[in-house]
């Protein structure tokens, strides 16, 4: 079962070991899901642009990391959608977006990303 742990341990030889925070995860998460067309923002109205100032507490209403082993993980997003966009079409981007993302940044292997839609947003933006 999945677990939340706060640090992933990247890399580890003779010069030291590198870890990276579950805060680092989300924000590459929520970031690469952000800039997918059709996706407003995350829950709790964070564009693309407020994310990286965000911390792991107002990131945590859009992005959970879960530890599902060693060097596993999965991504749960939550996401306000724009109106008049598929919403199968624009989920699967994010997920291919998201997973590559984190695995070509990090070495993370990600198994899933899971995608809750909160809301659809109406408004001309």
């Amino acid at each position: 079962m999945a677990d939340e742990r706060k640090s992933f341990m990247i890399k580890d030889d003779e010069n030291g070991g590198v870890h990276i925070t579950d805060e680092v995860l989300a924000t590459i998460a929520g970031l690469a899901a952000a800039e997918v067309e059709g996706v407003a923002s995350l829950t709790g109205g964070l564009t693309s642009d407020a994310i990286s100032k965000a911390g792991i507490s107002k990131l945590s209403k859009g992005v959970r990391i879960l530890a599902e082993g060693e060097d596993i993980i999965a991504v749960r997003l939550s996401l306000d959608m724009k109106y008049g966009y598929e919403i199968p079409k624009v989920c699967k981007k994010v997920q291919e977006k998201v997973k590559s993302a984190v695995e070509n940044m990090t070495g993370i292997t990600v198994s899933g990303v899971d995608i809750r839609i909160a809301t659809v947003n109406m408004s001309e933006e």
